[in-house]
This record gives C-alpha cells, sequence and structure tokens, in this order.
C-alpha cells in the first residue's frame, strides 16, 4: 500500500536527521495517513478513503466529500477517487 493521500496526492518527503554535532543523515518525512470512512450525500452511502489529516480537516471545511470531490484537481486524486468522483457528478446529473 503506497503512503499517498487519496484525495490531495500529499506523499513521503525527503529530508535529513540532524544530530547535536551537526552530522547529517537522510530520513523520510512520512504523510500522517489515516483510514476512515466518509459519508458521501449524493450516493447515500460511506465510502473508504486514505487520506491525511490535513485532507480529512479540508473535507470538513469544504463541507463535506462531494463538494470537496467537485472543487478538486484530476491529477491530484487517486484512482479510487477519481472513480468516486465521476460516479458522484453522474448521480448528481441524474437527480437535476
Amino acid at each position: 500500500m503506497s503512503r499517498r493521500c487519496e484525495l490531495t496526492g500529499k506523499g513521503p518527503m525527503t529530508g535529513n536527521n540532524v544530530s547535536h554535532a551537526n552530522n547529517k543523515t537522510r530520513r523520510r518525512f512520512l504523510p500522517n495517513l489515516n483510514d476512515v470512512t466518509l459519508q458521501s450525500e449524493t450516493l447515500g452511502r460511506g465510502v473508504k478513503l486514505r487520506i491525511s489529516a490535513a485532507a480529512l480537516r479540508s473535507v470538513d471545511h469544504r463541507g463535506g466529500l462531494d463538494a470537496f470531490l467537485a472543487k478538486a484537481k484530476d491529477d491530484e486524486l487517486s484512482d479510487n477517487a477519481l472513480k468516486l468522483k465521476k460516479e458522484i457528478a453522474k448521480a448528481q446529473a441524474a437527480q437535476a
């Protein structure tokens, strides 16, 4: 399983561990990923995603999963999230 957020595309970054003696060794900064189930109002069901804590706050700020995916760029989304975005758009078009 890759260490990448399904909604924002946030992944591992690299940097240095710097000791008191100023020795530098390479390290990885991993994103804070959580397995969550988000509710889609349009589809009327829950969707399991592996997203970062920052993405979870962004989803709440934008007013839910449907609103977040509507504004999200396609190149940042995972294949699973992109499929979900198209499914939600199709369901919203059918309701209108």
